[in-house]
Protein backbone atom coordinates (compact mmCIF):
# COMPACT_ATOMS: atom_id res chain seq x y z
CA UNK A 1 0.00 0.00 0.00
CA UNK A 2 1.40 3.25 -0.75
CA UNK A 3 1.61 6.36 2.33
CA UNK A 4 -1.28 7.89 0.96
CA UNK A 5 -3.46 4.42 0.71
CA UNK A 6 -2.69 3.82 4.13
CA UNK A 7 -3.51 7.45 5.49
CA UNK A 8 -6.47 7.22 3.90
CA UNK A 9 -7.42 3.95 5.90
CA UNK A 10 -6.08 5.38 9.24
CA UNK A 11 -8.20 8.71 8.55
CA UNK A 12 -11.32 6.97 8.20
CA UNK A 13 -11.48 5.77 11.78
CA UNK A 14 -13.26 7.96 13.45
CA UNK A 15 -11.93 7.26 17.24
CA UNK A 16 -11.36 10.21 19.35
CA UNK A 17 -9.34 10.54 22.61
CA UNK A 18 -10.88 8.95 25.26
CA UNK A 19 -12.97 6.47 23.20
CA UNK A 20 -12.22 2.55 22.39
CA UNK A 21 -9.51 2.19 19.92
CA UNK A 22 -9.97 -1.18 18.89
CA UNK A 23 -11.17 -0.52 15.48
CA UNK A 24 -7.64 1.08 14.29
CA UNK A 25 -5.88 -0.82 16.48
CA UNK A 26 -7.10 -4.33 14.86
CA UNK A 27 -6.32 -2.58 11.53
CA UNK A 28 -3.17 -1.60 12.22
CA UNK A 29 -2.13 -4.63 13.99
CA UNK A 30 -3.66 -7.12 10.68
CA UNK A 31 -1.58 -5.18 8.42
CA UNK A 32 1.56 -5.51 10.89
CA UNK A 33 1.18 -9.43 11.43
CA UNK A 34 -0.04 -9.76 7.36
CA UNK A 35 3.82 -8.56 6.85
CA UNK A 36 4.70 -11.20 9.08
CA UNK A 37 5.71 -9.09 12.76
CA UNK A 38 4.77 -9.63 15.89
CA UNK A 39 2.25 -7.50 18.02
CA UNK A 40 2.49 -6.99 21.06
CA UNK A 41 -0.40 -5.20 23.09
CA UNK A 42 -0.97 -2.96 26.34
CA UNK A 43 -4.34 -2.72 26.94
CA UNK A 44 -6.57 -0.74 29.42
CA UNK A 45 -8.19 -2.54 32.15
CA UNK A 46 -11.49 -3.07 30.59
CA UNK A 47 -10.26 -4.47 27.73
CA UNK A 48 -11.51 -1.04 25.34
CA UNK A 49 -8.51 0.12 24.32
CA UNK A 50 -4.83 -0.79 24.07
CA UNK A 51 -1.53 0.21 22.47
CA UNK A 52 0.86 -1.96 20.47
CA UNK A 53 4.38 -2.12 20.38
CA UNK A 54 6.53 -4.67 18.40
CA UNK A 55 10.45 -5.03 16.55
CA UNK A 56 11.72 -5.60 13.16
CA UNK A 57 14.98 -6.64 13.00
CA UNK A 58 17.43 -8.08 15.64
CA UNK A 59 16.66 -8.79 19.38
CA UNK A 60 20.11 -6.61 20.24
CA UNK A 61 20.42 -3.23 22.60
CA UNK A 62 20.61 -0.22 21.06
CA UNK A 63 17.88 0.26 18.77
CA UNK A 64 15.34 2.90 18.05
CA UNK A 65 11.69 3.11 18.86
CA UNK A 66 9.06 5.09 16.24
CA UNK A 67 6.01 6.53 18.38
CA UNK A 68 2.42 8.08 17.30
CA UNK A 69 -0.52 8.21 18.56
CA UNK A 70 -3.85 6.54 17.13
CA UNK A 71 -6.26 9.12 18.72
CA UNK A 72 -7.55 12.60 17.63
CA UNK A 73 -9.36 15.56 18.91
CA UNK A 74 -13.27 16.47 18.15
CA UNK A 75 -14.83 17.66 14.83
CA UNK A 76 -18.01 18.96 16.53
CA UNK A 77 -18.68 22.37 15.89
CA UNK A 78 -15.83 22.91 13.42
CA UNK A 79 -16.68 23.88 9.90
CA UNK A 80 -15.40 21.32 7.54
CA UNK A 81 -15.38 21.87 3.92
CA UNK A 82 -14.89 18.30 3.06
CA UNK A 83 -15.68 14.85 5.22
CA UNK A 84 -12.90 15.10 8.01
CA UNK A 85 -13.00 11.46 8.01
CA UNK A 86 -12.43 11.05 4.41
CA UNK A 87 -8.80 11.77 3.18
CA UNK A 88 -9.25 14.81 0.27
CA UNK A 89 -7.31 15.63 -2.37
CA UNK A 90 -8.16 19.06 -3.81
CA UNK A 91 -5.07 18.60 -6.39
CA UNK A 92 -3.27 21.31 -4.11
CA UNK A 93 -0.36 19.36 -2.77
CA UNK A 94 -2.31 18.56 0.07
CA UNK A 95 -4.48 15.84 1.92
CA UNK A 96 -7.71 17.17 3.62
CA UNK A 97 -8.82 14.95 7.00
CA UNK A 98 -8.90 14.85 10.71
CA UNK A 99 -5.63 13.49 12.18
CA UNK A 100 -4.41 13.48 8.68
CA UNK A 101 -1.57 16.04 10.53
CA UNK A 102 -1.61 14.88 13.88
CA UNK A 103 -0.26 12.36 13.69
CA UNK A 104 -1.54 9.69 11.29
CA UNK A 105 0.45 11.43 8.89
CA UNK A 106 3.48 9.75 10.70
CA UNK A 107 2.04 6.42 11.33
CA UNK A 108 1.18 5.88 7.80
CA UNK A 109 4.85 7.18 7.09
CA UNK A 110 6.14 4.12 9.79
CA UNK A 111 3.89 1.78 8.08
CA UNK A 112 4.72 2.42 4.31
CA UNK A 113 8.14 1.96 5.08
CA UNK A 114 7.72 -0.93 6.92
CA UNK A 115 8.44 -3.62 3.83
CA UNK A 116 11.53 -1.62 3.28
CA UNK A 117 12.58 -2.25 6.75
CA UNK A 118 12.00 -6.42 6.88
CA UNK A 119 13.84 -6.43 3.30
CA UNK A 120 16.65 -4.64 4.80
CA UNK A 121 20.24 -6.31 6.95
CA UNK A 122 19.47 -4.17 10.26
CA UNK A 123 22.19 -4.39 12.72
CA UNK A 124 19.82 -2.49 15.51
CA UNK A 125 16.36 -3.17 15.85
CA UNK A 126 13.58 -0.77 14.86
CA UNK A 127 10.43 -0.63 17.04
CA UNK A 128 6.36 0.74 16.24
CA UNK A 129 5.21 2.25 19.54
CA UNK A 130 1.61 3.43 18.79
CA UNK A 131 -0.73 4.57 21.67
CA UNK A 132 -4.24 5.54 22.99
CA UNK A 133 -5.50 8.31 24.88
CA UNK A 134 -2.61 11.39 23.78
CA UNK A 135 -5.20 13.41 22.70
CA UNK A 136 -6.68 13.37 26.89
CA UNK A 137 -3.75 13.81 28.45
CA UNK A 138 -0.97 11.48 27.41
CA UNK A 139 -2.58 9.02 29.63
CA UNK A 140 -1.20 5.65 28.16
CA UNK A 141 2.20 6.81 27.11
CA UNK A 142 4.03 5.79 30.38
CA UNK A 143 2.67 2.40 30.56
CA UNK A 144 3.43 1.88 27.04
CA UNK A 145 7.18 3.04 27.41
CA UNK A 146 7.34 0.32 30.47
CA UNK A 147 6.12 -2.42 28.82
CA UNK A 148 8.80 -2.20 25.92
CA UNK A 149 12.01 -1.79 28.55
CA UNK A 150 10.22 -5.17 30.66
CA UNK A 151 9.25 -6.45 27.36
CA UNK A 152 11.83 -7.71 24.95
CA UNK A 153 15.40 -9.39 26.71
CA UNK A 154 17.14 -6.13 24.61
CA UNK A 155 16.72 -2.44 25.21
CA UNK A 156 15.99 -0.14 22.74
CA UNK A 157 18.38 3.44 23.22
CA UNK A 158 16.72 6.22 21.14
CA UNK A 159 12.65 7.01 20.72
CA UNK A 160 11.38 9.27 18.10
CA UNK A 161 8.15 10.73 18.58
CA UNK A 162 6.93 11.75 14.95
CA UNK A 163 4.26 14.72 16.45
CA UNK A 164 3.91 17.31 13.67
CA UNK A 165 7.06 19.61 13.59
CA UNK A 166 7.73 20.41 9.73
CA UNK A 167 10.31 17.59 10.45
CA UNK A 168 12.29 19.97 12.55
CA UNK A 169 13.96 18.22 15.63
CA UNK A 170 12.50 18.99 18.63
CA UNK A 171 14.55 18.53 21.85
CA UNK A 172 12.35 19.94 24.61
CA UNK A 173 8.96 20.05 25.51
CA UNK A 174 7.56 22.06 28.50
CA UNK A 175 5.74 20.37 31.48
CA UNK A 176 2.03 20.25 31.62
CA UNK A 177 -0.47 19.72 34.69
CA UNK A 178 -3.98 20.99 34.51
CA UNK A 179 -5.49 21.27 37.64
CA UNK A 180 -9.60 22.51 39.15
CA UNK A 181 -9.63 24.25 42.49
CA UNK A 182 -12.82 24.27 44.30
CA UNK A 183 -13.73 27.13 46.73
CA UNK A 184 -16.84 26.65 49.50
CA UNK A 185 -17.97 29.78 50.47
CA UNK A 186 -21.02 30.68 52.24
CA UNK A 187 -24.31 31.87 50.67
CA UNK A 188 -26.29 35.08 51.58
CA UNK A 189 -27.52 38.55 50.57
CA UNK A 190 -25.10 40.79 48.50
CA UNK A 191 -25.34 43.39 51.22
CA UNK A 192 -23.80 40.69 53.83
CA UNK A 193 -20.53 40.97 51.75
CA UNK A 194 -18.46 41.63 54.82
CA UNK A 195 -19.86 39.38 56.99
CA UNK A 196 -20.19 36.59 54.70
CA UNK A 197 -17.22 34.79 53.03
CA UNK A 198 -17.81 34.60 49.04
CA UNK A 199 -16.61 31.87 46.98
CA UNK A 200 -16.26 33.73 43.90
CA UNK A 201 -13.94 37.03 45.44
CA UNK A 202 -11.56 34.25 47.38
CA UNK A 203 -11.68 32.43 43.74
CA UNK A 204 -10.12 35.69 42.20
CA UNK A 205 -7.93 36.20 45.01
CA UNK A 206 -6.25 32.44 44.62
CA UNK A 207 -6.67 33.33 40.67
CA UNK A 208 -4.32 36.53 41.56
CA UNK A 209 -1.91 34.69 43.81
CA UNK A 210 -1.31 32.49 40.52
CA UNK A 211 -0.52 34.85 38.32
CA UNK A 212 1.72 36.62 40.66
CA UNK A 213 3.33 33.61 41.46
CA UNK A 214 4.18 33.52 37.50
CA UNK A 215 5.40 36.55 37.44
CA UNK A 216 8.20 35.61 40.50
CA UNK A 217 9.12 32.75 38.69
CA UNK A 218 10.07 35.46 35.65
CA UNK A 219 11.34 37.82 38.23
CA UNK A 220 13.75 35.96 40.10
CA UNK A 221 15.13 34.69 36.23
CA UNK A 222 13.38 31.42 36.03
CA UNK A 223 14.38 31.69 32.34
CA UNK A 224 15.12 29.03 29.16
CA UNK A 225 15.12 31.11 25.82
CA UNK A 226 15.14 28.11 24.30
CA UNK A 227 10.91 28.36 24.81
CA UNK A 228 8.87 30.57 23.85
CA UNK A 229 7.79 32.19 26.68
CA UNK A 230 10.74 31.80 28.00
CA UNK A 231 9.51 30.93 31.79
CA UNK A 232 6.82 28.50 33.00
CA UNK A 233 3.37 29.61 32.41
CA UNK A 234 0.44 29.19 34.68
CA UNK A 235 -3.18 30.05 33.00
CA UNK A 236 -6.82 30.15 34.35
CA UNK A 237 -8.86 28.87 31.20
CA UNK A 238 -12.15 28.28 32.95
CA UNK A 239 -14.98 30.35 36.04
CA UNK A 240 -17.70 29.49 36.85
CA UNK A 241 -19.60 30.49 40.12
CA UNK A 242 -22.81 32.23 41.65
CA UNK A 243 -26.11 32.46 41.19
CA UNK A 244 -27.57 36.23 40.72
CA UNK A 245 -25.40 39.83 40.67
CA UNK A 246 -27.49 40.15 44.61
CA UNK A 247 -26.55 37.39 46.06
CA UNK A 248 -23.25 35.71 47.67
CA UNK A 249 -21.40 32.97 46.08
CA UNK A 250 -21.13 30.25 48.50
CA UNK A 251 -19.69 27.39 45.35
CA UNK A 252 -16.49 28.90 42.56
CA UNK A 253 -14.23 26.58 40.77
CA UNK A 254 -11.98 27.25 38.18
CA UNK A 255 -9.71 25.39 35.90
CA UNK A 256 -5.98 26.07 35.30
CA UNK A 257 -2.70 24.78 33.47
CA UNK A 258 0.63 24.90 34.06
CA UNK A 259 3.54 24.41 31.43
CA UNK A 260 6.79 24.63 33.54
CA UNK A 261 10.09 25.01 31.49
CA UNK A 262 12.68 21.73 32.36
CA UNK A 263 14.37 24.11 35.56
CA UNK A 264 11.03 24.33 36.86
CA UNK A 265 9.02 21.48 39.20
CA UNK A 266 5.05 21.73 38.46
CA UNK A 267 4.91 19.82 41.98
CA UNK A 268 6.50 22.95 43.67
CA UNK A 269 4.22 25.15 42.48
CA UNK A 270 1.42 23.39 43.50
CA UNK A 271 2.64 22.52 46.78
CA UNK A 272 3.28 26.59 47.79
CA UNK A 273 -0.06 27.00 46.06
CA UNK A 274 -1.56 24.45 48.26
CA UNK A 275 0.13 25.75 51.80
CA UNK A 276 -1.25 29.34 50.36
CA UNK A 277 -4.76 27.60 50.68
CA UNK A 278 -4.59 26.17 53.90
CA UNK A 279 -3.52 29.79 55.31
CA UNK A 280 -6.33 31.18 53.49
CA UNK A 281 -8.93 28.09 55.18
CA UNK A 282 -7.30 28.95 58.43
CA UNK A 283 -8.11 32.94 58.30
CA UNK A 284 -11.85 32.73 56.84
CA UNK A 285 -13.03 29.62 59.08
CA UNK A 286 -13.17 32.00 61.84
CA UNK A 287 -15.76 33.90 59.34
CA UNK A 288 -17.27 31.05 58.36
CA UNK A 289 -16.17 27.47 59.60
CA UNK A 290 -17.08 25.58 56.68
CA UNK A 291 -15.33 27.35 54.46
CA UNK A 292 -12.71 25.15 52.02
CA UNK A 293 -10.86 25.06 49.29
CA UNK A 294 -9.93 22.09 46.99
CA UNK A 295 -8.02 21.09 43.94
CA UNK A 296 -7.50 18.48 42.29
CA UNK A 297 -5.96 17.00 38.85
CA UNK A 298 -7.96 17.27 35.60
CA UNK A 299 -5.28 14.90 34.11
CA UNK A 300 -2.41 13.49 35.38
CA UNK A 301 0.86 15.72 34.94
CA UNK A 302 2.80 15.33 31.44
CA UNK A 303 6.87 15.63 32.15
CA UNK A 304 9.03 18.19 30.04
CA UNK A 305 11.63 16.54 28.04
CA UNK A 306 14.82 18.25 28.09
CA UNK A 307 17.18 16.12 25.33
CA UNK A 308 20.63 17.52 26.25
CA UNK A 309 22.81 19.12 22.82
CA UNK A 310 25.81 15.95 23.27
CA UNK A 311 22.86 13.25 23.84
CA UNK A 312 23.92 10.86 20.71
CA UNK A 313 20.13 10.87 19.59
CA UNK A 314 20.99 14.77 18.39
CA UNK A 315 23.45 13.79 15.95
CA UNK A 316 20.80 10.64 14.73
CA UNK A 317 17.96 12.61 14.45
CA UNK A 318 20.11 15.73 12.25
CA UNK A 319 21.26 13.08 10.05
CA UNK A 320 17.74 11.32 8.99
CA UNK A 321 16.05 14.54 8.82
CA UNK A 322 18.66 16.67 7.39
CA UNK A 323 17.99 19.54 9.25
CA UNK A 324 20.45 20.70 11.91
CA UNK A 325 18.62 23.36 13.58
CA UNK A 326 17.04 22.28 16.97
CA UNK A 327 13.88 23.76 18.54
CA UNK A 328 11.62 23.24 21.24
CA UNK A 329 8.00 23.38 21.78
CA UNK A 330 5.39 24.06 24.86
CA UNK A 331 2.56 21.67 23.79
CA UNK A 332 2.00 18.43 25.36
CA UNK A 333 3.95 15.40 23.73
CA UNK A 334 4.82 11.73 25.01
CA UNK A 335 8.55 12.63 24.39
CA UNK A 336 9.20 13.07 27.98
CA UNK A 337 7.56 9.81 29.05
CA UNK A 338 9.60 8.09 27.06
CA UNK A 339 12.66 10.26 27.97
CA UNK A 340 11.67 9.41 31.65
CA UNK A 341 11.81 5.92 31.02
CA UNK A 342 15.69 5.82 29.77
CA UNK A 343 14.96 6.41 25.63
CA UNK A 344 16.71 8.75 24.60
CA UNK A 345 13.92 11.22 23.05
CA UNK A 346 13.26 13.87 20.30
CA UNK A 347 10.38 15.01 18.48
CA UNK A 348 10.31 15.10 14.65
CA UNK A 349 7.35 13.93 12.26
CA UNK A 350 6.05 15.46 9.28
CA UNK A 351 3.29 18.12 8.90
CA UNK A 352 2.78 21.69 10.64
CA UNK A 353 1.01 21.53 14.27
CA UNK A 354 -0.35 25.16 12.85
CA UNK A 355 -2.79 22.60 11.29
CA UNK A 356 -3.65 20.62 14.59
CA UNK A 357 -6.97 20.53 16.01
CA UNK A 358 -8.48 22.82 13.61
CA UNK A 359 -11.45 22.40 10.71
CA UNK A 360 -9.72 21.62 7.15
CA UNK A 361 -7.15 20.08 9.06
CA UNK A 362 -4.32 18.58 6.57
CA UNK A 363 -0.79 17.57 5.79
CA UNK A 364 1.23 18.24 2.42
CA UNK A 365 2.01 15.36 0.34
CA UNK A 366 5.64 17.06 0.46
CA UNK A 367 5.79 16.45 4.02
CA UNK A 368 4.43 12.96 4.10
CA UNK A 369 7.54 12.19 1.42
CA UNK A 370 10.18 13.95 3.89
CA UNK A 371 8.44 11.89 6.46
CA UNK A 372 8.84 8.35 4.51
CA UNK A 373 12.74 9.83 3.31
CA UNK A 374 13.40 10.27 7.01
CA UNK A 375 12.57 6.84 8.37
CA UNK A 376 13.85 5.39 4.94
CA UNK A 377 17.25 6.99 5.98
CA UNK A 378 16.27 5.62 9.83
CA UNK A 379 16.07 2.15 8.34
CA UNK A 380 20.16 2.57 6.29
CA UNK A 381 21.34 4.38 9.22
CA UNK A 382 20.80 0.85 11.58
CA UNK A 383 21.87 -1.26 8.64
CA UNK A 384 25.24 0.13 8.90
CA UNK A 385 28.08 -1.76 10.53
CA UNK A 386 28.94 1.76 12.17
CA UNK A 387 25.85 2.41 14.12
CA UNK A 388 26.07 2.92 17.38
Amino acid sequence: MTVEKILAKLVSFPVLGGESNISILNWIKDYLETHGITVHLVPNEEGTKASLHCRIGPALDGGVILSGHMDVVPVEGQEWSTDPFVLTDKNDGKLYGRGSCDMKGFLACCLAVLPQMIKADLKKPIYFAFSYDEEVGCLAAPELAQAINTHYSETPKYAIIGEPSMMEPIVGQKGIYILETYVNGSAGHSSRIKQEVSAIHEAMRLILWLENRMDRLIANGRLDKRFHPPHSSIHIGLVKGGIAPNVIADKAHFYWDLRTIPMDDYFDIVNEFETHCRQRERELKRVFPGFSIKTKENHPPVPHLDTKADDDIVDLIKRISENSELNTVSYAAEAGQFANEGFQSAICGPGSIAQAHRANEFIAKEQLEKGMQMIDKLVRELSSEKFT
